[in-house]
């Protein structure tokens, strides 16, 4: 068996050469949706992972994530969630303006989706970030916004990279801000590939034709949940208000930092959420933000201001529930 730097190459190689003949990917994992409960392969899958939204600014980003699946799943981590336009300051331009996706990131995506595959790993896979990010296209209307989505599905397909399921829309921002339709997006997406396990994530109800709600969206009676940008709710200011960001300063303050009340609430939440069968996924500054200080794909530290990073929730996922291992359920918690 291959190990090490010498499994990441020889992926990279089987990788290519499936690019440079046209094949599809071929992965061996599918995620799936059934009654209210996640599926990896036919077996009961609970999402237990991580916001890794800005991956894809560089190859070194995106390989930087990839270099470190091993130790995620060493800690309990299954998953990993990157956006193709990325997240607060990333301003990643995954999508051109026709709508079709960028080749450079959407090489970088599917390194990332094999990588995981490789691992039994699942990748969350975003669309659209609206916000103040300079990613998007403003002269974009709905048309566009369901292109792109069903071009993300299309392209997930063509590759056959099922151990994935998708975000039409970050926190449904650009509904907010552009009313574009959610629901018409999902539909965008089944009819490129009906398989395609979809999500919204908006604050509401999630539509019929979504397989799951994630963060913002209300719990679906009879469909999975998945907390998919996790953070403490006791943050002064909020987490994602003015404990991490700073008028005229464009990047987060604080990354990676958390008093030990905010550690507490954010155990609190990740037990309560993983013991009620709800996905979970760590979202953090620590994670995201960018250049020079990140985005940080290794674990870091204890959250202190001189020793930042994600260690301390990591060690309490691993110590409560187990390192994780495809194909093994889990035997803590």
């Amino acid at each position: 068996m291959v190990r090490g730097a010498g499994r990441r190459f020889a992926l990279v190689i089987l990788v290519g050469l499936a690019a440079a003949c046209g094949c599809a990917f071929g992965g061996r994992y599918v995620f799936s949706v059934e009654g209210d409960k996640t599926y990896l392969n036919g077996e009961p899958f609970l999402v237990v992972g991580l916001r890794c939204s800005n991956a894809l600014i560089s190859d070194a980003t995106a390989d930087e994530l990839i270099a470190q699946l091993d130790v995620y799943a060493s800690y309990g981590m299954n998953t990993v969630g990157v956006y193709f336009m990325g997240s607060r300051f990333g301003d990643v331009k995954g999508y051109r303006e026709d709508a079709t996706l960028d080749p450079v990131y959407a090489a970088r995506m599917g390194r990332i989706i094999a990588a995981a595959d490789a691992r039994g790993m699942v990748v969350l896979v975003g669309c659209l970030y609206w916000s103040t990010s300079a990613a998007k296209w403003d002269g974009w209307g709905q048309a566009e916004a369901e292109a792109a989505v069903a071009n993300t599905v299309r392209w997930l397909k063509e590759h056959d990279y099922r151990n994935v399921f998708v975000d039409v829309d970050n926190e449904g921002m650009a509904r907010a801000a552009r009313k574009f339709d959610n629901r018409r997006m999902v539909i965008a997406g089944k009819k490129a590939d009906p398989r395609c396990v979809i999500a919204t994530n908006f604050r509401g109800p999630c539509p019929a034709e979504a397989d799951l709600g994630i963060h913002h969206s209300e719990r679906p009676a009879g469909r999975p949940y998945i907390e998919s940008e996790a953070t403490p709710a006791n943050a002064p200011g909020g987490y994602w208000g003015s404990y991490s960001k700073r008028d005229g300063y464009y990047n987060y303050i604080n990354i990676g930092v958390y008093t030990d009340a905010m550690k507490a609430d954010q155990i609190r939440r990740t037990d309560a959420h993983l013991k009620a069968g709800f996905g979970y996924m760590l979202a953090s500054t620590w994670l995201q933000c960018v250049a020079p200080f990140g985005p940080n794909a290794r674990v870091g530290g204890y959250g202190g201001a001189d020793d930042p990073g994600i260690r301390w929730w990591m060690e309490h996922v691993r110590a409560t529930y187990g390192p994780y291992e495809a194909g093994r359920r889990r035997t803590k918690g």
